[in-house]
């Protein structure tokens, strides 16, 4: 029982290389879901085992078997294995999600103070400018009460051509269009649950951009310029930008020189099969893994309340 719930929080170590292959090779808008999707799959599942397997350290103590009605020993393996991997899983639950909140108070402070930095500044369209003599542009997702902002600095906007800004603004707008902050902050959350999934939620990113670059070039009609925007923009931001939270897309975000080199090739086809087939057996193993050892730990417990023999 142990070693399988042992196998999701192991297997998100193998998603980081086919995830970069993911977003190499398919459509980047194809990439985002699946990437996202898997993210969240293999979070969640890791987030399981561990709760799973603290429930031998909890039943334990004598209090809380009796709330459970255990009427012998629960026998989920070697009683000293077995402890301490469940004093490891309750010390990881423990850390996690302290983690999870002090990072989440801070996304929200961040999100609060971008927010306070346009409040008052007029708009149009969504469109919101600011005098600032820093070059920067992002998409401001708005909320129940606040509708989504572009918001660009004076800066930026000087630094670009007329035909670049159209493409920056595009850029913004297919993010918002997309709700790529959804994603984001989904792969940031499950980022918090693994450090392979911290890894894969650059990938997630990166898919972001490229969707949003994608969107850009087909509204400009010129690959060739939306490349120029996309390098001209970042050549042009090098003082410190505004600190936003991680799920705000900006213009500049992503490997820059791989984001260029892909506008200027060729749109990305749709080569789904490989990449999809090792994530979807990622995902499957990890999940019938954790089924696996949820059902013989859920039989020990029957056992333990002697509602069954023991064999």
């Amino acid at each position: 029982m142990i070693a399988l719930l042992l196998v999701p929080l192991v297997l998100p170590f193998a998603l980081p290389l086919p995830a970069r292959r993911l977003v190499e090779r398919v459509r980047p808008e194809t990439a985002l879901w699946v990437l996202t999707s898997a993210s969240a799959a293999l979070a969640v599942g890791v987030l399981a085992c561990l709760g799973v397997l603290l429930l031998p350290l909890a039943l334990s103590v004598p209090a809380i078997a009796g709330l459970a009605h255990l009427v012998h020993p629960l026998d989920a393996g070697p009683a000293p294995l077995v402890m301490a991997v469940s004093v490891l899983a309750g010390g990881g639950l423990a850390v996690l999600s302290v983690t999870a909140v002090r990072r989440a108070l801070s996304e929200v402070r961040r999100l609060r103070a971008a927010r306070l930095d346009v409040a008052g500044v007029p708009e149009a369209g969504g469109l919101c400018v600011i005098d600032d003599a820093r070059p920067d542009a992002y998409a401001l997702p708005g909320g129940r009460r606040r509708a989504d902002r572009i918001v660009v600095t004076t800066g930026m906007l000087r630094a670009l051509t007329p035909g670049e800004r159209g493409v920056l603004l595009a850029h913004e707008r297919a993010h918002l269009d997309g709700r790529h902050h959804l994603f984001l902050a989904t792969a940031q959350l499950a980022g918090w649950c693994h450090p392979a999934l911290a890894a894969v939620s650059r990938h997630v990113s990166f898919a972001a951009e490229r969707a949003a670059d994608e969107a850009a070039a087909r509204t400009a009609g010129d690959r060739t310029l939306t490349a120029h925007a996309v390098g001209h923009a970042a050549l042009a931001t090098t003082r410190a930008r505004t600190l936003l939270p991680g799920f705000t897309p900006g213009a500049v975000g992503g490997p820059i020189p791989a984001r260029v080199r892909a506008l200027l090739t060729h749109a990305p086809a749709r080569r789904l099969v490989p990449a999809l087939l090792i994530v979807a057996a990622v995902i499957g193993l990890a999940g019938s893994s954790a089924l696996a050892g949820a059902v013989s730990l859920h039989r020990g417990v029957e056992i333990a309340q002697g509602e069954l023999p023991s064999d």
